[in-house]
């Protein structure tokens, strides 16, 4: 390998670059380097040529203009074994540059700050970061370029026991290109964004920055193979820590998905138990301890093997209640180290630490392209402003279940229907053809007393055989958006079985 005489160093992030430079610098190499990055290395005793003295020219228009230069471009650009390359390099006084270390201006993070002005942003758009990584990327074969902090110790052992093969000069250069479209990326939705008052414009063009983080054992099913990808936001679920068990199956994450968006809908303890990407119970109480038991109680058979959500930090009291049944995953915001030492016990069991994600948008594949919406972040926290459709109005306790019942509903397969008692599902019905059938399986699936629960429907009811059926089995109380031609008929049959009926005017379809 030829020796690496030359680096160009001009870092935003400088995570690392002290030291980097230092070993460099031991091992002959000349540095480059510019503004910020030279002032930091010549403070801290290595020796660095600024750019502006390389190529004979000085920073212009307030520094917006210093890297591109034929001294520098050229130097990244000229192939090594190239004749006619070499003698124009030497014609012109251009000098190889065998190494680039540059990291960008934080566009994103700027963007993300509450009450940032538009000048603001576009002077953190970078041009001769992104100009010198390309360019270097471009010629990898003779230029080693390296954008991310986290590769400078691999980076450095490979040129001390010269092993900087062309395989890992390929890597670090899709590295490169991965990062300067995520930057592009964000500057275009950033600006795209400011050309209407919309909050909910889309991109014209929609470009995905995500990074692989692993790959997975299998799919949904062990003949598909599957992969988990980090968004550029760097929060939710993907980043998620696992305290301990084997790692999370594609399934597993889903269902870990679909508790912890639930649970986290709720400000009291909760618990939420998830399986095949539905809630099979939901409770909240007083105390998460309390919460689980009443979770459980809903579908205890489909709680064998699912997915445990809570939005407090998981105690000892509860982790007891959870280890006596089968469960896959606890999705939990903190845990005591008395209960996680319990629960590491538990044979085939994962324990994740994470929050929530704040992301506008979901998408959805279909032959050809993708579906995006907004995420369904709708929240009824007041009843009192719906209308009373029926002629008896909801009591104080069953306002409480609707309210509690319509939030579970939001996330349950459509067809969807809710049965709840007080803070604590009694019977789910989700992802059937008919309306009817859901409010059957919903009372079919009931384990514990219906009587006096309240029911959550996440659409309107076509007919009133629904709310016939609802009634047979102790309902007697509705929350539903209303909407249908046969509204008439189906409030007469809340009157008919004097049940009280709220309309929400919103529907939560999720297919």
């Amino acid at each position: 390998m030829d020796r690496i005489e030359r680096a160009l160093i001009s870092v935003y992030d400088k995570t690392g670059i002290v030291e980097f430079s230092r070993a460099l610098s031991a091992l002959g190499v000349e540095i480059l380097s510019t503004g910020g990055t030279h002032r930091l290395l010549t403070e801290n005793g290595i020796p660095a040529v600024e750019v502006a003295t390389h190529t004979g020219h000085p920073e212009i228009l307030d520094g917006r203009l210093k890297t591109l230069h034929p001294r520098i471009h050229g130097g990244l650009l000229g192939q090594r074994n190239n004749p006619e390359h070499r003698a124009q390099m030497a014609a012109n006084g251009i000098l190889p540059i065998d190494l680039v270390v540059v990291n960008l201006y934080p566009f994103a993070q700027t963007v993300a700050r509450p009450g940032v002005m538009l000048a603001e942003a576009i002077e953190n758009i970078d041009i001769g970061g992104p100009a010198m990584l390309r360019s270097a990327a471009k010629n990898h074969a003779d230029v080693i370029v390296v954008v991310h902090p986290a590769d400078y110790a691999d980076v450095l052992d490979r040129i001390k026991t010269d092993r900087m093969d062309q395989a890992t000069r390929h890597a670090l250069a899709c590295r490169v290109f991965a990062y300067t479209s995520e930057y592009d990326r964000n500057i275009a939705d950033y600006l795209a964004g400011k050309t209407s008052d919309d909050t909910t414009v889309f991109p014209n063009r929609l470009t995905l920055g995500y990074e692989k983080a692993q790959s997975l054992r299998y799919g949904e099913n062990p003949h598909q193979s599957a992969a988990l990808y980090h968004s550029p936001g760097g929060a939710g679920l993907a980043f998620a820590e696992l305290l301990c068990g084997k790692e999370m199956s594609y399934n597993n994450y889903l269902d870990a998905h679909a508790a912890l968006e639930l649970v986290s809908e709720f400000s009291g303890p909760s618990c939420v138990i998830v399986k095949h990407n539905n809630p099979c119970g939901v409770a909240t109480a007083e105390r998460l301890d309390l919460a689980y038991p009443a979770a459980k109680a809903c579908d205890p058979v489909s709680a064998f093997g699912g997915v445990v959500a809570v939005n407090r930090t998981l105690d000892l009291a509860t982790a007891q209640a959870i280890a006596t049944t089968f469960t896959e995953v606890i999705v939990v915001p903190d845990i005591t180290p008395d209960a996680l030492a319990l629960l590491s016990q538990k044979k085939g069991l994962r324990i994740l630490r994470t929050g929530r994600s704040n992301e506008r948008w979901e998408m959805r594949r279909i032959g050809g392209g993708l579906l995006l919406q907004e995420i369904d972040r709708h929240r009824i926290d007041d009843l009192s402003g719906l209308k009373v459709a029926s002629r008896r109005a909801p009591t104080v306790e069953e306002r409480a279940a609707l309210g509690f019942a319509w939030t579970v509903c939001k996330h349950v397969k459509s067809n969807a229907i809710v049965l709840a008692c007080g803070g604590q599902t009694t019977g789910i019905g989700a992802g059937q053809m008919s309306r009817v059938d859901s409010v059957k399986i919903a009372v079919m699936k009931a384990q514990v007393s219906l009587a006096g629960s309240v029911m959550a429907s996440d659409a309107f009811f076509p007919f009133r055989d629904g709310i016939d059926e609802a009634a047979r089995a102790g309902i007697v109380a509705i929350i539903q958006p209303g909407g249908s031609i046969r509204d008439s008929e189906v409030i007469q049959a809340a009157n008919d079985h004097n049940m009280a009926m709220l309309l929400t005017g919103v529907r939560h379809f999720r297919h």
